[in-house]
């Protein structure tokens, strides 16, 4: 009787303890699932809202493999082609070093730019016991102009054809079809055609999405100069598409006034206002395809 009485307290203890154990490893199970259920995805979903970048970085081990083009007709007479007068396009490749952090190269054909930047976001938007009403990504991207430079007086050397420009990207996805973004934007030109130009430029870029289908979507984009070229007529750069999500094919199909493909450049030199006469509206078209080097992110 009493091997029986001493057995029986001793399973009550070790069920008390065990029940006890138990409830304690689910509220910290419960706890992290909450939190990494709390972060909101797909803001922009890619990296892109149109010609800008959004605040999306690439996961680690991710290689974006991005190509994008620019079509457009000129306004003399018998100059049409098959397709379009002139085309420009820029090859880039973007890698995600880490789940914040990622770094790309381009090059564009029609302007001779070579850039690379890097990316890294600082704060994503959650929600649950620690929330985040933003997403935050910092963008620094550098050019060089490669192209000729027929006019003897510009500047020609090395550190003259750089461009830089800092970005402090913003974004909310501020339900499950819309998403907002801003980007205030400094841009330092190295090359200047004119000592009335200044070589520093302050913007804000502006850009949305809006979710029409599991994978379709439409975009819009636009950046405002505060202080813009004084030498020749810029106006702002604006665009107007669609997104077109196929697995990990991501096209991006649009109507723009910006010919160039690189942050400095249609910031501040867009030299074609949104209308439909020739040659101020260009049709753009992206197209990313994402290649997985760990399964686990399939």
């Amino acid at each position: 009787m009493k091997a029986k009485k001493i057995l029986f307290i001793y399973l009550l203890t070790l069920g008390s303890i065990y029940c006890s154990f138990s409830q304690n490893l689910m509220d910290i199970l419960e706890k992290e699932q909450q939190d990494t259920l709390g972060f909101i995805p797909a803001t922009f979903k890619m990296t892109r809202v149109a010609f800008g970048h959004s605040t999306e970085v690439r996961s680690k081990g991710v290689l974006e493999i991005f190509v994008a083009n620019r079509f457009w007709n000129l306004p003399t007479d018998r100059s049409q082609s098959f397709a379009a007068d002139r085309m420009s396009s820029r090859f880039a490749l973007e890698y995600g070093l880490s789940d914040r952090l990622s770094f790309g190269v381009g090059a564009t054909t029609f302007d001779g730019l070579f850039d690379g930047y890097l990316k890294y976001k600082l704060l994503t938007q959650k929600k649950g016991s620690n929330p985040s009403p933003f997403n935050i990504t910092i963008f620094q991207g550098s050019s060089y102009n490669s192209s000729a430079i027929a006019n003897p007086l510009v500047k020609d050397d090395f550190v003259d054809r750089l461009s830089f420009t800092s970005q402090l990207l913003i974004s909310r996805k501020i339900s499950s079809d819309l998403s907002f973004q801003i980007a205030p934007t400094f841009v330092h030109r190295g090359l200047r055609f004119s000592s009335e130009d200044d070589p520093n430029f302050f913007a804000l870029g502006f850009g949305t999405r809006y979710k029409i289908g599991p994978h379709l979507s439409i975009v819009s984009e636009y950046y405002k100069t505060f202080n813009p070229i004084e030498s020749v007529d810029t106006y702002g750069p604006f665009a107007l598409g669609v997104n077109w999500e196929i697995g990990d094919v991501l096209l991006q199909f649009m109507l723009t006034n910006a010919r160039a493909m690189v942050e400095d450049s249609f910031i501040t030199q867009t030299r074609n206002n949104f209308n439909f006469k020739d040659p101020n509206l260009h049709f753009g078209f992206n197209a990313t395809y994402v290649i997985h080097f760990k399964n686990r992110l399939k």
